[in-house]
């Protein structure tokens, strides 16, 4: 929606209750983490839950990166025109719960699957629909900061 006449969008700066909100809210993201001199971005299915972000994925060249540089940026938008927007973008660092390669806590690979099955309740059974994402992972949440446009200088929606 544009805004009216003589009226410019304000955008500030989201506060941590808003930020967390935001992630709470939305089940889409991407990850970015660096790659070879190159970043990557790459969208994913996410829970987000007290200073984790949980996820799953496929094996692959990613994970091999990450098990040597686990520093990744997090984000999700929430978008509903050019200056009616929320975004917020997460630093931290990736930890795979795989057990058969790294250290994995039980009880966290138990919550990890339980929280992905509230998004995907067929999540690592016969009938999941992503079985090659076969890779629990969470995101330990180290810096969070948004940032929201509304049009006209009003509250957002």
């Amino acid at each position: 929606m544009p805004s009216p006449p003589g009226q410019s969008p304000e955008i500030r700066a989201l506060t941590q209750r808003e930020c967390t909100a935001l992630l709470g809210r939305h089940s889409v993201g991407r990850i970015a983490f660096t790659f070879h001199d190159r970043v990557d971005i790459q969208p994913l299915n996410y829970v987000y839950e007290a200073g984790w972000i949980y996820g799953r994925t496929s094996d692959g060249g990613k994970l091999a990166t990450l098990a040597h540089h686990p520093w990744v940026a997090f984000e999700v938008d929430e978008v509903r025109g050019p200056f009616d927007w929320a975004s917020v973008v997460v630093h931290g660092s990736f930890h795979p719960l795989d057990p058969d390669r790294w250290q994995a806590d039980a009880a966290v690979e138990a919550r990890t699957l339980s929280l992905l099955r509230q998004l995907v309740p067929e999540t690592f059974t016969p009938d999941d629909p992503a079985p090659a994402r076969n890779v629990l992972f969470r995101i330990a949440v180290g810096d969070m900061t948004g940032r929201v446009a509304t049009p006209g200088g009003g509250e957002p929606a």
